[in-house]
């Protein structure tokens, strides 16, 4: 027979041995979270990998140590070491006014620490001296010794008991979920009804209001740093003239994790399509941490969150189509599902139209003055093939590219496109450009709205029947490989040139 002491210290290691192994496996299966909860509570950045191993690891190696009467008061010390050291950490973070997230059971269970906290690991604290005690007390039945002294009939009881145990627990889980999908639903009609005093109608989805900037704003300006240090702007990822997907993802966020090597299979499959940039809500070497496990790119830091809330982004993980234009493409598309059909949209251009106008069709009405007042029709071009340059003198990305623009126009042979610089700056900062070509200003940018270019430089070209000739080019590199199909000297005629050009 066991004594008091035997069962109270059984009893206690077994508890301890479950909560240990929850705990281990736990973080696991989310050694990322884990990772940044390490890092949070304030450990050395080097010791945040060897951590996010061992401490699982030394949990799991507890909670079997405390299952074998032989090991048990081993089992019992590495306990109470583990716990003093989450419980420091946890007192060390509360004293500095900090509460991150604890992750303590991985993705089973995640809370911000705080001194309830502290309260419960010294539960268990005298859970692990009782085991330690028993241990040391000489009381040490092992887990499996004890259940082959038991009678068959006893131990069907237990079976019985803990049966009972599960299955009242997931009755109580079950409940409180109804309970909260009850309060939700009193919310939802809640928010229907004030919908409908204010004359929304919320039968049909896409009618219900958006979450973000409305579509059609421009778009907030930021500089911000990528995981390199490098210094990353809305503009530079606007350069290849491609839309911009900004996914917006947290430190602590279980479905990110789950999302973001999706996501990096995106950025690789869609780079021609689609600029996709991660905002991670973090500290660089979270971030540095988060690409190097999934594979991203372009994943920026946003530690205080100033992107994030300048989107209206309002939780993880989300997403928001930039135009190339530089304005907000669509609401804010949260989960995964909404990401997903945000990329749709982003990619569902097909390449062989330019914005609605598919090759071959005519080329819409320009109606444009040049500087000193000239009108600039379809007709002023038309007879020969014409590369209409969209073009902006205050556009860095123009500016790289203008000495070799100037080049182009002085060896381009005669069978080659002329060209029609299309600006959208004032007319001294145009002239001063030095163009000899034809160009024309448009100030709104209204032709290039028209001809779907979303910013500079881009390019098209127009038959000399004035129907459009080509897709869309965005870039400088893509736009003298547009204009090298028609033999321009800049890309085939001069080495001298073609070196100039392939440097841009």
């Amino acid at each position: 027979m066991l004594s008091s002491l035997g069962i109270i210290g059984l009893a206690a290691s077994l508890i301890l041995a479950a909560v240990f192994a929850a705990a281990g496996i736990g973080k696991l299966a989310d050694r990322s979270g884990t990772q940044v909860a390490i890092r949070e509570f304030g450990s050395p950045t080097n010791l945040v990998r060897p951590l996010g191993l061992g401490i699982p690891f030394a949990e799991l190696a507890v909670a079997v140590l405390l299952l074998y009467g032989s090991t048990r008061a081993v089992g019992g010390a590495g306990a109470l070491g583990l716990i003093a050291l989450f419980s420091a950490a946890i007192a060390f973070s509360l004293a500095r006014g900090r509460a991150p997230e604890c992750h303590c059971f991985g993705q089973l269970h995640s809370a911000p620490a705080s001194w309830k906290t502290l309260v419960r690991n010294g539960v268990l604290a005298v859970l692990g001296a009782v085991a330690l005690g028993s241990g040391l007390a000489g009381e040490t039945p092992g887990m499996f010794t004890w259940m082959r002294g038991v009678g068959a009939e006893a131990m069907l009881a237990i079976i019985g008991v803990v049966a009972v145990a599960v299955l009242a627990g997931g009755a109580r889980a079950y409940l409180a979920l109804l309970r909260s999908y009850g309060s939700v639903l009193l919310r939802l009609d809640g928010i229907e009804r004030r919908l409908a005093e204010a004359g929304i109608e919320v039968e049909d989805q896409d009618e219900l209001p958006g979450v973000g900037l409305a579509p059609g704003t421009p778009a907030p300006a930021f500089v911000t740093a990528d995981t390199t240090g490098e210094s990353v702007s809305l503009d530079g990822l606007l350069a290849p003239g491609l839309p911009l997907l900004l996914l917006f993802t947290g430190s602590s966020c279980g479905p990110c994790s789950a999302l973001l090597p999706t996501v990096a299979g995106w950025q690789g499959a869609h780079a021609d399509r689609v600029t996709i940039a991660v905002v991670h809500g973090s500290d660089r070497d979270t971030g540095r941490a988060t690409a190097e496990e999934h594979g991203l790119e372009r994943v920026l830091v946003d530690q205080e969150l100033a992107v994030f809330e300048a989107y209206e982004a309002e939780s993880t993980p989300n997403a928001v189509l930039v135009s190339a234009d530089g304005r907000v493409a669509s609401w804010v598309a949260q989960g995964e599902d909404g990401i997903r059909d945000l990329l749709a949209r982003a990619l569902e251009a097909p390449d062989d139209e330019v914005d609605g106008l598919t090759i071959g069709s005519p080329a819409p009405e320009l109606g444009l003055h040049a500087p000193d007042g000239t009108t600039i029709t379809l007709e002023t071009i038309a007879g020969r093939a014409t590369l209409l340059l969209f073009w902006n003198p205050a556009c860095g990305f123009c500016s790289s590219m203008r000495d070799e623009v100037l080049v182009w126009e002085q060896t381009a042979p005669p069978t080659a496109p002329q060209l029609l610089v299309i600006s959208s700056g004032d007319a001294d900062s145009t002239e001063a450009e030095g163009f000899t070509s034809l160009v024309a200003l448009d100030h709104a940018f209204d032709a290039g709205s028209a001809f779907g270019a979303g910013g500079t430089p881009m390019a098209v070209l127009i038959d000399r029947e004035g129907n459009i000739g080509s897709p869309l080019a965005a870039g400088a590199e893509a736009v003298f490989a547009l204009a090298g199909a028609r033999d321009l000297p800049a890309l085939s005629s001069s080495s001298e040139n073609k070196a100039a050009v392939i440097a841009t």
